[in-house]
């Protein structure tokens, strides 16, 4: 099975080397100042070097076809997970996207702001034409509390929270173990969690969305 193909059906593809180690380094130069004393942001797109690095992956050979239909890069967000900023996420789904204002059509619901930014839950046409690209900055081994998605569940459309468990006795789980300058790529439709790191290490992603470019409604993205 080639890897769109596979990517199509189940909803989770890694990629290895889409960056080189000295790519990687590079990033943790320039990420430094902004992460420094936190475990995350949402806001990475604002910076114009990340603007580029979502180009380059856009262009990368491994990455090109697979978001051909997600042209737009609409968000970076950047987690840090390690012994000392350590969590766990419970399974779930991707529902919210940045928006530049509020409109209220059918469809969109749950809006909220996080960071200054406006979010809201999209409707499924929208959602399911959406790629995250998360590149690795360090190794993710098992103890690494690595990114887990149930296989194919993006293809359910949005799966009610509390039947979200029952998926996994009808899923298969991909655990998503990474190398430095390795890609996971996922549909956000697609069941995902992660648990607690229980090593040493550092787990450095950047996860970025790319979308459509336009959304339906009178809705907008939210970068320009």
């Amino acid at each position: 099975m080639n890897p769109h193909a596979s990517f199509d059906q189940l909803g989770v593809s890694t990629l290895p080397g889409v960056l080189s180690a000295e790519d990687c380094a590079d990033i943790e130069h320039k990420l430094a100042p902004l992460v420094s004393h936190a475990a995350g942001t949402r806001q990475l797109l604002r910076e114009a070097w990340c603007q580029s690095l979502a180009a380059q992956l856009q262009q990368h050979p491994a990455l090109c076809d697979l978001l051909s239909q997600a042209p737009r890069v609409v968000q970076c967000t950047y987690f840090e997970k390690d012994f000392q900023r350590n969590w766990l996420v419970s399974l779930h789904q991707d529902l919210s996207i940045p928006v530049a204002q509020r409109v209220d059509a059918p469809g969109w619901q749950g809006w909220s702001e996080k960071e200054g930014q406006l979010f809201v839950q999209a409707p499924v046409t929208v959602l399911a034409s959406m790629v995250a690209v998360r590149l690795h900055l360090d190794p993710c081994g098992p103890n690494d509390g690595p990114l887990k998605v149930l296989s194919g569940t993006h293809q359910h459309g949005v799966i009610d929270a509390s039947l979200a468990a029952s998926w996994r006795q009808r899923s298969t789980e991909q655990i998503c173990i990474a190398q430095t300058g390795d890609v996971v790529c996922m549909r956000p439709l697609a069941l995902h969690s992660s648990s607690k790191a229980t090593g040493s290490s550092r787990r450095r992603v950047l996860h970025f969305v790319f979308g459509p470019s336009a959304l339906p409604d009178g809705l907008q993205w939210a970068t320009a």
